[in-house]
């Protein structure tokens, strides 16, 4: 139908008739015009409610529909089924007063076809239907099964869970779980993912194709592990989302010095996280490291995005509300160790409470003592002696080198010790920090990182040994995969040899 039959019957033909059709042609063409226009608004505005939709909804989709399938990756499959569906209704009819719930239940019923279709829809009948018997109401099919699993959505919370787990199983390489956790969790695109990680798409999508393949061939069970496998796994979970966030805060390589969307994102998943296991101190104390350091982004970049150090950043830029919040969720780890743990503890590898102070050794409640500090609440309190300090020059150097000799012994790493011997160099001098550094240098593990010849040349320049810290400094630059940084070491590198040649004393730091 056009738009000029939908029109109302006009005076026959006179002499004028022409200017009067070329003028109902006119406005039959405008007709045309505004409904295309009004249809072409109309699928923007579904297609951008789509995308908001998808990125808040997708996680809960593919949890509850992982519950119901026992499958990953079949779950994603019936919820990019359901989302394709919203993108040929909604431009016609409009986006439901609550999307979510259309996602599910377009979903839900996808999922009730797919096992009908693969003949496992008698066992899930008898499985629900013996739910229904012991629970009083009788088995049944149709439309009792659908409110059956209608009820099984309540649990809505402990699915997300699920799928976080089940995403950061060991079973997959770091890279699969940092890849299938963003895209499950994080409703990111493959090609999203790719340009976050400057990755090809086509190997990023492999990752999760091979992940999701993997899962299914372990048969790794959709549930929230118990005891000793909480603990193995959970700490699993933390350590996916702070590589999400580091990458995002220090990128590893590219022309750009953050990519704060992906600290984003990471922050988001670990408030997620945070409200589904309240009861573990070290989810909050990643959290909390990761709001205070995430204050610090406007500060962290000049205004042609190079990196601004933390000791010359204007802390008047920093973002004082994500501030407050991470000591807040600081608080809570303290207050969720002195809580009996409900499980297993998360694995810290601590051998005891480190002597660190208040920030991370909380008062003994009435449910005995609390849990020791693990590395994401001892790394919080160090990020929060810097949030607390007005001027860099406030800052209690002293306290971090301890947190960061507690740090040492929950989980010793070359790296921890390079950034203890950061530490004392702030605390006693450059001298104590360089001792430390040289106890580094033949670490195999350290050979190709760029920040032990940054920190070796930065110390050495400060102790006015200006040659050997430009070799340091310029060996440093030649590590890094990142522009920006590059840039600045050279730049570094050059301050010292103009000290060596009796130019300009370099300022450090």
């Amino acid at each position: 139908m056009t738009s000029s039959e939908d029109s109302p019957p006009g005076p026959p033909p006179t002499a004028g008739a022409g200017h009067a059709d070329a003028d109902a042609d006119a406005d039959a063409g405008q007709g045309d015009a505004d409904g295309a226009a009004g249809q072409g608004d109309a699928a923007a505005d579904a297609g951008r409610a789509i995308d908001a939709v998808w990125r808040i909804e997708s996680a809960r989709l593919i949890a509850g529909l992982a519950r119901i399938v026992r499958d990953v990756g079949l779950a994603e499959e019936l919820a990019q089924d359901a989302l394709v569906a919203a993108l040929e209704q909604w431009p016609h009819s409009g986006v439901p007063r609550n999307p979510g719930a259309w996602l599910m239940a377009t979903a839900k019923h996808r999922a009730v076809d797919s096992l009908r279709r693969k003949d496992v829809l008698r066992r899930k009948i008898d499985e629900l239907g013996h739910r229904l018997t012991v629970e009083g109401e009788g088995a049944g099919t149709g439309s009792e099964l659908d409110e059956a699993l209608d009820r099984m959505e309540d649990d809505i919370g402990d699915d997300l869970l699920r799928l976080v787990f089940t995403a950061c199983h060991p079973v997959l390489s770091t890279e699969a779980r940092v890849a299938l956790t963003l895209r499950l969790l994080g409703g990111l695109t493959t090609k999203e993912i790719a340009r976050a990680f400057l990755t090809p798409e086509s190997t990023v999508a492999q990752r999760i194709v091979r992940a999701k393949r993997t899962l299914a061939d372990a048969k790794v069970p959709f549930e929230v592990p118990k005891g000793d496998e909480l603990a193995v796994r959970l700490a699993s979970v933390l350590e996916v989302l702070y590589l999400i966030f580091n990458e995002g805060y220090a990128a590893t390589t590219g022309d750009d010095w953050m990519r704060p969307a992906l600290c984003a994102e990471a922050l988001r998943l670990g408030r997620v996280l945070a409200e589904l296991a309240p009861g573990e101190p070290e989810v909050h104390g990643l959290v909390a490291l990761m709001e205070i350091q995430a204050s610090r982004t406007g500060a962290r970049t000049g205004p042609s995005g190079e990196p601004v150090l933390l000791l010359d950043q204007d802390r008047g830029h920093w973002d004082h509300v994500l501030i407050r919040r991470g000591l807040a969720a600081l608080e809570r780890a303290e207050r969720a160790a002195a809580e009996p743990a409900t499980g297993s503890e998360p694995a810290t590898g601590s051998g005891g409470a480190p002597d660190v102070g208040p920030d991370v050794g909380p008062d003994e409640g009435a449910g005995g003592p609390p849990r020791p500090p693990g590395p994401y609440r001892l790394q919080a309190g160090i990020a929060a002696c810097h949030a607390r300090a007005r001027t860099a020059q406030e800052t209690d150097w002293v306290r971090i080198a301890a947190l960061y000799a507690a740090l040492a012994r929950v989980v010793p790493s070359p790296v921890v010790e390079l950034n203890r011997a950061v530490a004392l160099s702030m605390a006693f001098g450059p001298a104590a920090g360089l001792a430390l550094v040289d106890e580094l240098v033949s670490e195999p593990v350290l050979k190709d990182y760029h920040l032990l010849p940054s920190v070796r040349g930065d110390l050495l320049a400060k102790l006015g040994r200006h040659a050997e810290a430009y070799a340091e400094l310029s060996r440093a630059a030649g590590l890094t995969r990142n522009e920006r940084e590059r840039a600045l070491l050279l730049a570094r590198a050059e301050a010292s040899a103009a000290a060596a040649r009796g130019g300009a004393v370099p300022g450090g730091g």
